[in-house]
């Protein structure tokens, strides 16, 4: 049975009875009553993370305390989590590093791109553009801003079907988020790294809303470097570690401008000259957070385990049988609802996004107090394509089923039906949305 085809609860769990990744969801602590479909801001916690966190507290530190630097492999974490996370993002052993977050890490590669592309371009040459989307995630484009204003770059922001045929030979860096945050947009890696690389600049790839969502190959499909965040769907927790990633012929060109003592070639030498470590190791920082980072080797292993029942590709798929069901039923019963996220499978992330005309924020926060957690993104009237304000619906196959797809197509209908969204504590605006 195709998920287009369904019409009744029942077949929806027919599909669930059949669904060889449903034991996964036996991996994770899911409040009763909850349909979870906000994973592409915070993953859900992972059944182990509590444990793990407790023996790390309670036995690492405190029995072990400062032993376990050699005893447990403390200083090893961000490189063994960093090999399991490149068996997700197409990268292979000793190319990826946890670290820091996702924001400073944009500004090591950027900058590292930067000075590549000013060296590589030789005086005089005119190579001062950073190219983005406009709707790219905002502290992205803030880094960006900074450092061209910093350096005596340009930085252009363009829509989507613009960039391919914007980059040329000002271009120095070409740097996209490969699924946008916003409508779920999914830019095709490949296509984008040649059209950079055929123009002279290089290409940076931020993959928060790309690692553990949908099957990505940085090697494969050209990418110079990434960077991608711990706590969406590699379900690391609140401000969990983020990673980088340098492709290794550029990686022990340039050092990265954080020179911290743990990417120190000996960081136990301390001596006052830097030098940076071998390979990406070099992209570390300063100390490296022990306890977030054991939580976020849990949340790495939940991918992991679907390995064995198809990797990403099965993750994938069942991404797209959910949002396509879900999708087909709420615009089949909300016709108050637009579709703002893209029908074509290749251009659109793991998640689903629909705009109201005027009440979006109220309807979401309607439906969390139902239980159906997705989010809202507010909409740019000064930019008429990302004007209207989003209602977002993350997918996370790992846990999610179709019977939940179901139910909240319905609850969406319910909401707009009786138009709870009209209630006064629904439309008092919350500090997180």
């Amino acid at each position: 049975m195709r998920p287009a085809s369904v019409t009744t609860r029942d077949q929806a769990a027919a599909l669930d009875a059949a669904d060889p990744l449903a034991p996964l969801r036996d991996l994770f602590e899911l409040p009763p009553g909850v349909i979870y479909l906000d994973g592409n801001s915070l993953g859900a916690l992972p059944r182990a993370t509590a444990a793990r966190v407790r023996e790390v507290v309670e036995q690492e530190w405190g029995q072990g305390l400062i032993r376990s630097w050699n005893s447990v492999g403390w200083m090893t974490l961000a490189s063994r989590i960093g090999d399991k996370i490149a068996r997700l993002v197409g990268a292979a052993p000793g190319e990826l590093v946890v670290t820091d977050s996702t924001s400073v890490n944009v500004f090591k590669v950027l900058s590292a791109a930067l000075t590549m592309a000013r060296v590589a371009a030789g005086p005089g040459a005119d190579r001062r553009v950073i190219v983005s989307e406009r709707s790219n995630f905002p502290t992205d484009l803030y880094i960006a801003e900074s450092l061209a204003r910093e350096r005596g770059f340009e930085l252009r922001l363009l829509d989507a079907p613009d960039l391919a045929s914007a980059l040329d030979a000002r271009t120095a860096v070409l740097m996209l988020t490969h699924v946008n945050y916003r409508n779920g947009v999914m830019h095709d890696m490949a296509a984008l790294s040649r059209a950079a690389h055929d123009a002279g600049a290089l290409v940076i790839w931020d993959l928060a809303h790309s690692a553990g969502a949908v099957p990505v190959d940085l090697h494969r499909d050209g990418a110079d470097f990434a960077v991608g965040c711990g706590y969406k769907y590699l379900n690391g927790g609140p401000g969990a570690p983020a990673f980088v990633w340098v492709h290794p012929k550029h990686v022990g060109r340039f050092q990265q401008p954080l020179s911290g003592w743990i990417g120190h070639a000996a960081p136990f030498e301390f001596t006052p000259g830097y030098r940076p470590a071998a390979g990406i190791s070099r992209y570390l920082c300063g100390t490296p957070a022990v306890i977030s980072m054991a939580a976020l080797e849990c949340g790495v292993d939940t991918l992991l385990a679907a390995q064995q029942h198809g990797g990403m590709a099965a993750l994938r798929a069942k991404s797209l049988a959910l949002s396509h069901l879900f999708a087909a039923r709420v615009e089949a019963l909300c016709p108050a609802l637009t579709l703002a996220s893209p029908r074509d499978d290749a251009g659109r992330g793991s998640q689903v996004c629909f705009s109201h005309a005027t009440h979006a924020y109220a309807i979401m926060q309607a439906l969390i107090a139902r239980g159906v957690i997705g989010d809202f993104r507010a909409g740019d009237p000064a930019h008429p394509p990302d004007a209207a304000d989003i209602l977002r619906f993350g997918f996370t196959p790992l846990y999610l089923r179709f019977v939940d797809a179901w139910d909240a197509a319905g609850h969406v209908h319910q909401v707009l039906a009786a138009e709870e969204w009209r209630r006064p504590e629904f439309n008092r605006r919350h500090a997180v949305t």
